[in-house]
């Protein structure tokens, strides 16, 4: 109990801190909605063409935006280690040496706001790009897109929180990362599908575990809930997300130990 009273101490802080900044907010939605409104048209043209795209057999609108969602999933929960290191330098982890709060407890609420955010985030792109897109959404499904959404998110947050505390340097995270997340985003079919690329290709995809996040959020959203792809990330994502957070959480516990 005293470790679910502290991670709820801890993400109540970090919740509060986001509220007190709402801008986070408004930044981390104005990426995906350029993309949704300046790149997303070029796409529907795919849907005139005789025998269909590959990839694009529910309609050139309903690929894209689940994809744009694990985007958004996928560089918003990445770079929360900056904040963390900010908190380095100010002393508040040194602070909480003194305190009886779980370790655990530090680095799990701290995601868990993390996971908070995005979700919000993937919940106002939903509803804008329903009217913008003239999308007929299938709620059944986006809720449990959302269930990706969470997995993805609290791994990643958990991985750039465990990366931040090794690191200490902006000047060294922000290469890290962007090293780690531009292979992913490219391989994982988030802006065009893999069924377009050649094949050696997609056989490099397969190793992608957000590939699978992106084929499932897009089969959700079009209500295909039998679709292989679910259960296969739901696995893969669910097993990176459990590695992760328990090597953050040494990483983590180490630091404030």
């Amino acid at each position: 109990m005293k470790a679910l009273h502290d991670t709820w101490l801890v993400y109540s802080r970090a919740m509060k801190l986001n509220i007190k900044q709402p801008v986070w907010l408004v930044v981390m939605i104005i990426q995906p909605l350029y993309f949704l409104i300046f790149f997303a048209p070029l796409l529907n043209s795919f849907d005139d063409v005789p025998g269909g795209m590959p990839g694009f057999q529910n309609g050139a609108m309903e690929t894209f935006v689940p994809g744009l969602i694990i985007m958004m999933a996928l560089f918003g929960s990445t770079f929360v280690g900056f904040g963390l290191i900010a908190e380095l330098r100010a002393g508040v982890i040194e602070r909480m040496r003194v305190t009886p709060v779980s370790r655990a407890a530090l680095l799990i609420g701290r995601t868990l706001a993390t996971v908070t955010t995005t979700l919000v985030q993937a919940l106002i792109l939903v509803l804008l790009a329903a009217p913008i897109g003239g999308l007929s959404i299938y709620w059944p499904g986006v809720f449990l897109m959302f269930g990706i959404i969470i997995l993805t998110s609290f791994m990643l947050g958990a991985l750039s929180y465990g990366v931040a505390i090794v690191l200490k340097s902006e000047d060294t995270l922000a290469p890290v990362l962007n090293t780690f997340v531009q292979p992913i985003m490219l391989l994982s079919g988030i802006m065009l599908p893999m069924a377009l690329a050649p094949q050696w290709l997609q056989n490099v995809a397969d190793f992608n575990p957000f590939y699978y996040a992106v084929e499932a959020a897009r089969s959700l959203f079009s209500g295909e809930m039998g679709a292989d792809a679910i259960w296969q990330a739901a696995a893969y994502i669910g097993a990176l997300a459990i590695v992760l957070v328990w090597w953050a959480t040494r990483k983590f516990a180490r630091a404030v130990a």
